[in-house]
């Protein structure tokens, strides 16, 4: 890396140190994983006009364009404006100045399933949501990585990111239209929970093994069951990777519609502004609850939101996962044969 080069100036464009000397890499954003298919050719001009031809499909559904020089920044910059005027017009973003590329890159790009676009399990339009968050959200510095999901199937892994949207239905029972196949129940209980059983002939769904995915309105031949209107979610939390205790998410509310979601995510930042450890170069959010205590959170984040008649909130948490330092159960090879 040149010496004249400032270091928190090209990170939070949104580009990465990379281990080659005089060398970067830009990140794009694809918040919702949906790009329309005319962009993809920027990607690609790019790649093959300012880097090496390469590209690399990230994680967090983005692209990483690698080995791209420094002097070129500028210029890789002015070539990212259709990618920017899109984060403007479809995701509501607010861009100063678009020849300047990304202006910030510590929100990392909000991820979806593909949703009920195309997905029959799916309960929403994940990509929507993701782009009505990405317009909240962006550009920010801080460190949270964020992904929607259709349904409990979670392909989008929820359950590994710091706020994972999960999206649930309530679903309606017509009585009449019940024939008592038991499809609803059998399905519920061979891939789900259980929640579903036949009484008199007739399904009952028990609400507290309910978890809302869905499967019973797929099953019913007569559509007996069908989904609520009202859209409705779980938010798991500060799940994560990494060196430090990788854990999975947990609930901390369900039942709760997108109006909560959104205005939960929303006062996040407030909170970490006032918690973070600026001595730092970056702080992960979930170390900032670990360190002010759930409680704390609980009520920063509620603060001023009025919560749907259907919501509940976690009470305590405590999150699973391992201790990387805690290796009371680990041998190595050799001593376990003595």
């Amino acid at each position: 890396m040149s010496l004249d080069i400032n270091r928190k100036k090209v990170t939070k464009n949104a580009y990465r140190v990379t281990k080659r000397r005089n060398m970067t890499a830009i990140r794009v954003r694809v918040p919702g994983g949906h790009l329309d298919a005319e962009h993809l050719k920027t990607v690609a001009e790019i790649a093959q006009k300012f880097g090496d031809g390469n590209v690399h499909i990230t994680i967090r559904q983005g692209f990483e364009i690698p080995n791209i020089p420094f002097e070129k920044m500028n210029e890789v910059n002015a070539a990212l404006k259709p990618l920017l005027e899109t984060l403007q017009c479809a995701n509501g973003v607010v861009i100063e100045n678009l020849d300047n590329g990304y202006p910030g890159a510590g929100m990392r790009n909000i991820s979806a399933c593909i949703g009920n676009r195309v997905c029959p399990f799916g309960n929403v339009d994940t990509s929507a949501l993701a782009a009505k968050l990405e317009g909240q959200l962006f550009p920010n510095d801080f460190h949270v990585k964020i992904a929607v999901t259709g349904c409990p199937n979670d392909c989008i892994k929820a359950h590994m990111q710091d706020f994972g949207i999960i999206a649930i239905c309530e679903p309606q029972f017509d009585y009449d239209s019940c024939i008592g196949c038991e499809a609803c129940a059998n399905t519920c209980r061979r891939k789900v929970t259980g929640a579903i059983t036949m009484r008199n002939g007739k399904a009952v769904r028990d609400v507290r093994r309910c978890i809302g995915c869905g499967e019973c309105v797929l099953a019913c031949p007569t559509s007996a069951w069908t989904r609520n209107q009202t859209k409705f979610f779980r938010l798991v939390i500060m799940g994560r990777t990494g060196k430090k205790n990788p854990r999975l998410a947990v609930p901390f509310l369900n039942w709760v519609t997108e109006d909560v979601v959104m205005k939960v995510i929303k006062n996040t930042i407030p909170y970490i502004d006032k918690h973070i450890l600026r001595c730092l170069a970056k702080e992960h959010i979930g170390y900032i609850v670990d360190r002010t205590g759930y409680d704390t959170f609980r009520r920063e984040v509620l603060d001023g939101i009025e919560l749907n008649s259907e919501a509940k909130v976690a009470k305590t948490l405590q999150w699973p996962g391992y201790d990387t330092v805690n290796d009371a159960n680990m041998k190595s090879y050799n001593q376990r044969k003595v």
